[in-house]
């Protein structure tokens, strides 16, 4: 998945012959796949003058609940509907359910993308 370009193939499976080299801004990068831990980030060069953090693992949250919010520790992951085995290995991405110190929640953030774990509670 490093290459982001378009497909080979056409709708009906024919082949479509490529019209240019492969670009810099197609590239694609290793998902940051953040666990369960203590807190190490990674920060990378991104488009532009900007930097991306990538959580690699975390054990905080920000969770709200409804106008409130405040931080928690990450017990462990229940289920990620994204992938099966995330779960099993204790991999946050968006839309996991964690085990917090303030109960179950959802993740509303992107840990690879933006370096830390916002979530709402479920129940």
């Amino acid at each position: 998945m490093k290459d982001q370009g378009r497909s080979t193939r056409k709708r009906t499976g024919g082949r479509l012959k490529p019209a240019s080299n492969k670009k810099r801004h197609q590239l694609g990068r290793e998902p940051a796949e953040t666990t369960v831990g203590e807190t190490r980030l990674q920060y990378i060069d991104s488009r532009g003058t900007e930097k991306k953090v990538r959580a690699l693992s975390t054990n905080v949250a920000q969770v709200a609940d409804g106008g409130d919010v405040s931080e928690a520790e990450i017990e462990n992951v229940v289920d990620n509907p994204s992938n099966v085995n995330y779960a099993r290995r204790n991999i946050v991405t968006k839309g996991a359910i964690i085990d917090t110190s303030a109960g179950r929640a959802r993740v509303t953030s992107r840990p690879g993308q933006s370096g830390h774990v916002n979530a709402v509670l479920v129940e």
